[in-house]
């Protein structure tokens, strides 16, 4: 973090040598012995702004340069802002220039909307390459700070071109410029082949890595190729390193597994359903031998069976309890190690990578589509308890990110708390008050019918296969007809194999997300599944979502190191489509489903990478 600081203050530092606007200059000796005296008193950027607003004309703005410099490398980013918003007063400073620190200030902070209103602002006002370049790389930052690659790479490739023909020195560009590109899928790679040869050059480079990633001397060739169309291209500075790594990148080979999984004490049977996972995957795998261990040992015991053993990767710990100790202790440090479960603590190593079949997964997926779809106002329901207050809570953050409109949120602590709960997020309760105080005014008897609020344009259940089989006719009834029937969605804990042999008929139209493994018409290796279903036809749901896992962590080992240098690159599993971030957790892409006519029938969703707020806010001005 410090190495990167400097770097910024570097960055930053080289605006300001680009400015044209001179420098504000001492008018006596004297002037120039009180400022340094100041300085020397005034040692962190907090003391030198305070004195710099007791001071006048060139001394002040002296001060004031010291300050901004200062803060950024102590990283006070509100205290940069109130230094820029205070030189905005001066006639004489660099106010693009000045801008620029604003809009980096904030964009430090999270204000990512003033960031890009400060930028947007200094449009028509980019006469000078330096100001044009840095401009555009502060804009592409940002946009890149929020894992937004498609919308950061034209700002990248003009703060690359400006840099190149003025030849100037942007510290960090074309590495930054290089890591988004690694964000990009090829097919986008493809869309921005064009424009200017500084561009195209980028873009070749990035889509030979991904076309001949694994295959070394078809890479090294194409490389050669590169440099020699593109002598001069900038990106020869981020190349040689990286070339190198990826020539490096060809399928694991595997001559010994270690396996390590619950074998013992009360997560026995979930231990036995992993192990018949990789049993299954080692059918159609090169690895030659394969080793179970029992993860509840001691560290101690671990650390020598490990050493005896010396494995070529290791798979597992499952529980997560083991997972800490043995990061605690680091006792896998020096082993690749494929994670049974999601870590919340420090990665210790490039080579350690987390799986684990987190419901998260699926409520991001829900909520792209809903965004896609153009719905504003969901409304959730989860049973009260800690993971249920977690999901809600992970969706609630999500959402905020793209909407100013917070969801309806309904948690019940109990079956019989569910009719109660959905009335009233739905306001029906209301409606039969408002309707029993019309009866009340007739001795007649009055028609009436309940009406539901009509907001709601979207409904998400996060309860259990037996709970949404509850909520689903709940919602039906209290729904009002007046209305068009509210979508309804759930995530795969809604659906049992088990349970839907005897009950479909409850979910009609319901939409769930669910793995491949858990669908019979989505099932890639139909032979496997038959296979499965005839030693084990009366397996419950969370040992055949374990087997299903336990498979693609064998499967997918070959192409493990590929898949974590290229961010968008996937591996279609049993699981899903699954990809590695950069933190080394294991994401997937589940298959959609929809109950229909007392069947399961697949279905495709829309889905697109939605807009954050602050970039609807910059688009719409």
């Amino acid at each position: 973090m410090r190495l990167k600081l400097v770097s910024l203050l570097i960055i930053l530092s080289g605006l300001s040598a680009c400015s044209t606007t001179e420098k504000p200059t001492k008018t006596s000796e004297n002037l120039s012995s009180a400022n340094s005296t100041s300085q020397i008193q005034a040692t962190d950027a907090q003391s030198m702004y305070q004195l710099a607003l007791n001071r006048q004309g060139a001394d002040k703005i002296q001060l004031l340069y010291s300050a901004r410099d200062a803060a950024i490398e102590e990283q006070r980013w509100p205290l940069l802002e109130q230094i820029c918003t205070e030189l905005e007063q001066t006639p004489t400073v660099d106010q693009v220039q000045n801008k620029l620190y604003t809009a980096f200030a904030q964009k430090q902070q999270g204000k990512n909307t003033l960031a890009l209103e400060m930028l947007a602002s200094l449009n028509n006002q980019l006469t000078q390459p330096e100001h044009f370049a840095w401009h555009q790389y502060l804009t592409a930052s940002i946009y890149a700070s929020q894992n937004l690659p498609k919308q950061a790479a034209p700002y990248f490739f003009r703060a690359s071109e400006a840099a190149s023909k003025n030849d100037l020195t942007i510290p960090e560009l074309n590495k930054a410029l290089w890591q988004n590109l690694q964000q990009l899928s090829s097919y986008a790679l493809e869309r921005f082949n064009r424009g200017s040869v500084v561009q195209q050059g980028w873009v070749n480079l990035a889509l030979y890595h991904q076309v001949y990633l694994g295959a070394p001397v078809e890479l090294d060739q194409a490389i050669n190729n590169w440099q020699r169309r593109y002598p001069t291209h900038p990106a020869m500075a981020v190349l040689p390193k990286r070339a190198a790594e990826l020539i490096a990148i060809e399928p694991v080979n595997i001559e010994r597994l270690v396996v390590l999984l619950p074998q013992s004490g009360a997560n026995e049977r979930l231990g036995d359903a992993l192990k018949a996972g990789v049993l299954g995957a080692l059918d159609n795998s090169n690895i030659t031998e394969t080793v179970f261990l029992d993860e509840m040992l001691t560290t101690t015991e671990l650390e020598t069976k490990l050493a005896e053993l010396k494995p070529n990767f290791v798979i597992g710990p499952l529980l997560k309890a083991n997972i800490d100790k043995l990061a605690n202790n680091r006792t896998l440090v020096n082993y690749p190690v494929l994670h049974l479960n999601s870590f919340e603590g420090q990665r210790v190593s490039g080579q350690h990578f987390f799986f684990a079949l987190n419901p998260e997964h699926e409520v991001q997926q829900a909520l792209e589509h809903f965004l896609t779809q153009g719905y504003q106002k969901p409304m959730i329901l989860a049973p009260n308890s800690s993971a249920g207050q977690r999901l809600v809570d992970f969706f609630n953050m999500q959402w905020q990110r793209y909407s100013e409109i917070k969801p309806q949120v309904g948690l019940y602590s109990s079956k019989k708390d569910m009719p109660k709960t959905i009335a009233g997020l739905l306001e029906v309760d209301k409606s039969k008050e408002r309707i029993a105080s019309v009866k009340s005014l007739f001795r007649q008897e009055v028609e009436s019918e309940t009406r539901s609020r009509r907001d709601i344009d979207v409904i998400y259940i996060l309860g259990d296969a037996i709970e949404t089989r509850l909520i689903k006719p709940y919602l039906d009834v209290n729904v009002s007809t007046f209305v068009e029937r509210i979508p309804l969605y759930a995530s795969s804990k809604s659906h049992s194999k088990q349970i839907d042999r005897t009950d479909k008929g409850d979910l009609d139209g319901l939409y769930f997300t669910e793995l491949p493994w858990m669908l019979s018409g989505q099932v890639s290796n139909q032979a496997l599944r038959q296979q499965y279903n005839s030693l084990w036809p009366e397996q419950a749901d969370i040992s055949q979502r374990l087997f299903a896992m336990a498979y693609d962590s064998v499967a997918m080992l070959s192409d493990i190191t590929q898949l974590s240098m290229i961010p968008g690159k996937q591996y279609t599993g049993l699981t899903g489509q699954l990809s590695i971030a950069s933190d080394g957790q294991i994401n997937r892409q589940l298959k959609w489903a929809q109950y229909k006519n007392k069947q399961i029938k697949p279905v495709q969703l829309k889905t697109q990478a939605p807009v954050p707020l602050f970039m609807q806010t910059a688009t719409s001005e």
